[in-house]
């Protein structure tokens, strides 16, 4: 038998190298969504005052995106377009649902969790929904098979930040619903409520892991803060001597470290993608318990970096090379097609905005994938374009945090005011917090972007020019 010593020592490679083709072949995917989160708020991105060690490290075991966008900076509108992997006004979805809401998104849109079920997976949601409370464009009928966690933002509810009685329009607002599947599972009445919401959804992210270990699955993870109002558990009150929102961060932090032990634990980490990122910029009207857009303009509601640049990591071991950093522009969009892709499903036959960044994940960062993209807002209005690293803002009303005024509203710290934009280019690889306004050194950009804006506009249509757009699809309406 020795003799074969030397064959089976030259095939065992090739049976190690095919298992670990075969361990890939349908990958295990956990997207983590967080809200308001500002790209400066990690400190793998340079956040202050607080560190996040977990998420660092998944950093360094994956890629790092600096130049990743969120559709539109606002709630419902970047989760709309996180899961279809389209522009939100294609599909018109806007701004922020309410509770009760008679509209959504429409069930005939195709979400990550329909595009996965060709595949046999198993589809779960964990937290902040925010796409309509109506049963039929809740998750279950969305493509998921379980859910549990609130149907829109955590702040919907008679309570102000602080956890006090609301006194302002919100008084109306009833109590926020925990729900298990299609179930209310508790009522939350007060701020002593929230404090276990990261526990608990990491908590039933880890069981929906365990309870399809043995076969391919997609969870959503949809963290409902750090949107205001911020609560933590009792392990981390005061826990970093930092602050409220930088004891979230501990937690946030701690959830991301929790659910990738549990993966190492049941021998799942090389088959699993991790995708972490935000929905928008930081809202930073509610000061110290608000983060930080890193040194970009503006945040969470305008069409300024700082609302759309928001955190991004990727980290597939074995795939996705260690420790690197992707500069190239990319945006949420992006994931559907990519997953697409990777999974060789075909796309849906309507339209899809997002384009597949499968060669960065696989290391080829030489050329960049997207060069476009539209900067949308409101109900349908194209606010700003952008193509490589030039941006043109159009004239607009929109909300500036840049003066230091007043609280109001019950707002702790500085006001958003209307405020009206005029027209401005800027070169990002030199400006990157947008203060410098360049169009008249550079007609030849001027006249491109304003040339693909007039296709958009065919397209999607703009209210600030009166364009209606032909592309646009229905949005999910009740009687």
């Amino acid at each position: 038998m020795l003799y074969l010593l030397p064959l089976l020592f030259a095939v065992f490679p090739f049976f190690l190298a095919s298992s670990k083709e075969k361990l890939n072949e349908n990958p295990n995917i956990i997207l983590i969504y967080m809200d308001d989160l500002g790209f400066g708020d990690l400190s793998c991105n340079g956040a202050l005052g607080h560190k996040t060690p977990a998420l660092d490290r998944l950093a360094s075991k994956g890629m790092r995106f600096t130049n990743f966008l969120s559709a539109q900076a606002v709630c419902s509108a970047s989760r709309a377009a996180l899961l279809t992997g389209c522009y939100p006004n294609r599909m018109g979805v806007s701004g922020a649902y309410f509770p009760n809401s008679r509209v959504g998104l429409s069930p005939e849109e195709v979400t990550i969790a329909d595009l996965l079920k060709q595949k046999k997976y198993k589809t779960g949601a964990v937290g902040k929904w925010h796409l309509g409370d109506n049963p039929v464009f809740m998750p279950l009928s969305q493509g998921f098979d379980s859910y549990f966690g609130i149907p829109y933002s955590n702040d919907m509810w008679p309570v102000h930040y602080d956890g006090t009685p609301a006194t302002n329009w919100k008084k109306s607002i009833p109590a926020l619903p925990l729900i298990l599947n299609k179930d209310t599972f508790a009522i939350l009445n007060s701020l002593q409520d929230q404090e276990n919401l990261t526990k608990q959804y990491t908590e039933r992210a880890i069981s929906f892991i365990e309870k399809n270990k043995k076969s391919p699955f997609f969870l959503y993870l949809a963290h409902s803060m750090p949107h205001v109002p911020l609560a933590v558990s009792d392990r981390f009150k005061n826990y970093t001597g930092q602050g409220l929102f930088a004891d979230l961060m501990a937690e946030i932090d701690w959830s991301v470290d929790t659910l990738v032990n549990s993966l190492d634990r049941l021998g799942l980490t090389k088959n699993t993608i991790i995708i972490f990122t935000s929905d928008n910029g930081p809202w930073l009207n509610y000061g110290n318990h608000a983060g930080s857009a890193g040194g970009f303009r503006e945040g969470k509601g305008t069409t300024f970096e700082g609302g759309h640049r928001v955190p991004a990591i990727f980290c597939w071991p074995g795939v996705i090379p260690p420790g690197t950093i992707c500069n190239h522009l990319t945006s949420t969009i992006d994931i559907f097609p990519t997953l697409a892709e990777l999974l060789n499903i075909s796309l849906p036959k309507v339209k899809i905005d997002g384009l597949s960044i499968l060669p960065f994940l696989k290391g080829n960062l030489k050329n960049p994938i997207r060069r476009e993209f539209y900067y949308y807002y409101r109900k349908n209005a194209l606010e700003a374009i952008r193509y490589d690293h030039w941006k043109l803002v159009f004239k607009h009303p929109g909300r500036t945090y840049t003066q230091n005024l007043p609280g109001k509203d019950g707002f702790p710290g500085i006001a958003p005011e209307d405020f009206p934009f005029p027209v401005a280019l800027y070169n990002l690889n030199r400006d990157p917090s947008e203060l410098y306004d360049v169009q008249a050194a550079h007609p030849e950009i001027m006249d491109r972007l304003n040339k693909m804006a007039e296709i958009a506009r065919a397209d999607l249509g703009d209210e600030l020019t009166g364009a209606t757009g032909n592309g646009r699809r229905a949005v999910g309406s009740v009687n």
